[in-house]
């Protein structure tokens, strides 16, 4: 297991297979990315992946954009899934494309997935997404049914948007035999008027779960996020931007569509390239170095934002 400089350790992997999407979502944040400038190809995935889980990362999960719009994602998967040492192996999607890729996706060796659903209502889906609130949950569904276990339900919480849905979000996560995951808004690739306007805030609501769960249960390697265990669902609230414990209890790394590790969601400033080195010869020794370069770049958000007020 290797550790950054504040003793985090390195657990996670996320990785962006693409940053095409086929969905409008305002507030996506594309994993902190912008404007890639190539595309990593299968084996360059794979490969980074097992230097990562030779260094004892063994949680690995696909993003995007929208993954399942990458043609090879099935072989990804696969080739990711063969790799000695892996634990877990997810994906988030907004799921329109899951009802006829779900079994293939297991077969192949996916885990779990995450879907994205702010909302079950059809016109709201349209405005925030576009396209049919149907295909989402009928991926949903087949989700379930392929044995993508746990399916969880990953709901933006917007002011004023969907924030009074949340109890039909929860009985459709009982009905669905779904986890709901509950994330409060993140102020990333967004202007400042329309995060303004749409953060809510989840304390109210966390504390209103506390009060009809029968369990609470904290996540300690997931930055002690919380999960409520109602009667017959499960719900977790996301709290990233107002809990210092989100980044103090950080355990991800990022790699870019475009073949960056990037240590912070958080910062543009600190990305380092190891797609280039790969495709210009470089062994797996040095690539074992450029990662470690980028692990001890990692530094919690929070504590760089409180260092730069105090020097400003």
């Amino acid at each position: 297991m290797i550790y950054d400089n504040y003793g985090r350790p390195v657990l996670n992997l996320r990785i962006s297979v693409t940053q095409k999407c086929d969905k409008h979502c305002p507030y996506c944040h594309r994993e902190g990315e912008t404007n890639p400038s190539t595309l990593m190809t299968v084996d360059e995935i794979v490969r980074i992946v097992r230097i990562a889980i030779s260094l004892g990362v063994s949680r690995v999960k696909l993003t995007g954009g929208e993954p399942l719009l990458r043609k090879e994602i099935v072989e990804i998967v696969g080739g990711i899934n063969g790799l000695e040492g892996l634990t877990d192996l997810s994906m988030t999607t907004n799921g329109t494309h899951l009802k006829g890729l779900a079994k293939d996706l297991k077969k192949a060796g996916l885990s779990r997935v995450n879907v994205s659903l702010p909302t079950l209502d059809p016109d709201v889906y349209s405005s925030l997404m576009g396209g049919d609130l149907q295909d989402a949950i009928n991926g949903v569904r087949a989700a379930v049914e392929a044995g993508l276990h746990p399916v969880k339900v990953n709901m933006l919480v917007l002011k004023n948007v969907n924030d009074g849905e949340i109890d039909r979000m929860i009985e459709f996560a009982a009905e669905t035999g779904t986890i709901l995951q509950l994330i409060e808004l993140e102020p990333i690739n967004l202007s400042k008027g329309y995060y303004e306007r749409y953060h809510l805030g989840l304390g109210e609501i966390a504390q209103k779960l506390e009060k009809f769960a029968s369990e609470t249960r904290v996540r300690k390697y997931m930055q002690k996020r919380r999960v409520y265990t109602l009667p017959k669902v499960k719900v977790e609230v996301i709290r990233p931007i107002e809990n210092t414990e989100f980044c103090a209890n950080c355990t991800r790394l990022r790699v870019t569509s475009d073949g960056k590790l990037k240590p912070c969601l958080m910062r543009k400033d600190n990305l380092v390239d190891i797609l280039a080195p790969m495709r210009n010869g470089a062994d797996d020794k040095k690539l074992t170095a450029i990662f470690l370069e980028a692990v001890k770049k990692r530094q919690p958000y929070y504590r760089a934002t409180q260092t730069s007020k105090l020097t400003a």
